[in-house]
């Protein structure tokens, strides 16, 4: 029997949904649980594809990140753990919306094209959240894995960046640690405490962080990376799973998008928090002050502070690292390579070699496949305990204009194209015109949009010199992505 002959008597046990037509975006495959099984299983078969591709070894990540829990959904891993090259993302539409009797004329199309050798080996590592629906999706993939000849290997229950971990540790024969959960806990948590050593004075109070698993994986491996911790932090997780559903009113975007702490957690006035995702690679942090006014520390408060300590420590060993130039967030290999020669060199002067030392315990803790809320947590807990910077002093370091974050629901998310990352709108016609011009009318403003990646929604955000204007500038893009994108249901209502 041929590979095409057992793909076409497999697929009949994943039958396409009538009507169902999903694009591939950003975040992969999202839907309503109920209507993904052909999907997980064609992307099995293009997971196969890919590796032969590639010659290398595929992820395939069954989760559905921030979403409601009844949803799920599937994006594929490439060689070094990054997302999947953009140029096979048509590929996946392609296949996953190919009716049952243009199945395999689908799949030829793609070898042809991309002079795929089917006989070479393919293997695939597969994982998935906590979601119910993980388990009976996961078979699905790893049917259509074995459909077309390839091997899979099934890590069960994992983060998102794990299993982008564990792919790039397998590609790299181990150079980039070992291809497990238990290589990846004992990894980063020896990193972490190596970097901790360097925090003289670090009281347990200082060592406190409440950390909000959003009811999903993250809390599940939390705990397993926690043991490794040894006291070199002090964390009590709330959200983990054992009263209230994933994502429900908790979660990084629950908080970002609500800017208030989820349901559940317990913090005194200038005490941190932090919140994962779903499937924790995103994460915010949080504190409430005196007066009990929350605040935000998300994406650009984490890589502000990371850059600074980062920067302060390159900085104490330029002299002796000819590469600096290629260093910015994520280390450049020579660069990486010159700074363990300088740790170990007897001769270099104390002060280079501890921050040599430090510059590698950060490289080890950082997962450079993707972010990562477990890594980025024990990062910025050990950069806060080695600079003995409280959360205030932290969201000090500038100070955020006023903003606001709305959506607009569209016929089609895919009629807004961005580009400069996603900071301007190419289409629809006419769109950014509109938003430059709604700009000059607020003083310090600036407002973005950009299509989700997993619903027909557009996403705004608006920010000026006060909350109003703020407030009144999201609302008047919103009227313009509802007029110029295809907006459905009821214009939008001013905020106030």
């Amino acid at each position: 029997m041929s590979p095409f002959e057992d793909v076409y008597k497999e697929s009949k046990f994943h039958p396409k949904l009538e009507g169902l037509l999903l694009p591939y975006g950003t975040a992969g495959f999202r839907s309503n649980a109920n209507h993904l099984d052909h999907i997980m299983f064609r992307m099995g078969l293009l997971a196969v594809l890919r590796s032969q591709n590639t010659k290398a070894t595929i992820g395939v990540m069954v989760t559905a990140s921030h979403n409601p829990e009844e949803d799920n959904g599937v994006k594929i891993i490439d060689p070094m753990g990054e997302m999947m090259s953009t140029s096979w993302e048509g590929y996946a539409t392609q296949l996953a919306n190919a009716e049952q009797e243009d199945l395999i004329d689908a799949l030829k199309e793609i070898i042809e094209k991309e002079a795929i050798d089917l006989s070479l080996e393919a293997k695939v590592f597969l994982g998935k959240d906590t979601r119910k629906s993980g388990v009976k999706l996961s078979e699905a993939v790893i049917s259509g894995v074995s459909a077309l000849g390839g091997h899979s290997k099934d890590f069960g229950l994992v983060t998102t960046p794990q299993l982008h971990y564990a792919v790039r540790c397998q590609n790299t024969k181990g150079k980039y640690g070992e291809p497990s959960v238990e290589g990846y806990n004992k990894k980063l948590s020896a990193a972490f405490i190596q970097l901790t050593n360097n925090a003289f004075n670090c009281t347990d109070d200082q060592k406190h962080l409440s950390v909000d698993g959003a009811n999903g994986i993250g809390a599940l491996k939390l705990r397993e990376i926690e043991c490794h911790l040894k006291k070199s932090a002090h964390i009590t997780l709330f959200n983990d799973g054992s009263k209230r559903k994933l994502n429900d009113q908790c979660g990084a975007d629950f908080v970002k998008v609500h800017q208030k702490a989820p349901i559940g957690i317990e913090m005194n006035p200038g005490e941190r928090g932090c919140s994962f995702d779903g499937d924790a690679d995103r994460i915010v942090y949080y504190y409430t002050d005196s007066q009990r006014r929350f605040h935000l520390l998300d994406g650009d408060k984490i890589a502000t502070l990371i850059s600074i300590f980062l920067k302060e420590l390159l900085t104490q060993v330029s002299s002796q690292i000819h590469v600096l130039n290629k260093v910015h967030t994520c280390i450049h290999s020579e660069a990486e390579d010159q700074i363990h020669q300088l740790a170990e060199d007897p001769s270099a002067n104390d002060e280079a070699k501890r921050a040599a030392r430090m510059l590698q315990s950060s490289v080890n803790v950082i997962n450079q496949t993707i972010g990562d809320a477990i890594s980025d947590m024990l990062l910025i807990e050990a950069i806060l305990a080695i600079k003995g910077m409280t959360i205030q002093q932290w969201h000090a370091i500038y100070t955020d204009l006023p903003n606001r974050q709305i959506k607009v629901k569209v016929a089609d998310r895919r009629v807004i194209d961005t580009t400069d990352a996603e900071r301007r709108a190419v289409s629809p016609a006419g769109l950014q015109e509109a938003i430059d011009s709604l700009v000059k009318r607020h003083k310090k403003a600036r407002s973005f949009v950009r299509p989700s990646g997993t619903e027909d929604v557009v996403r705004i955000y608006a920010e000026a010199e006060t909350q109003e204007s703020a407030d009144a500038l999201a609302h008047e893009v919103s009227l313009a992505v509802y007029r110029l994108a295809g907006g459905v249901g009821d214009e939008p209502k001013p905020l106030h």
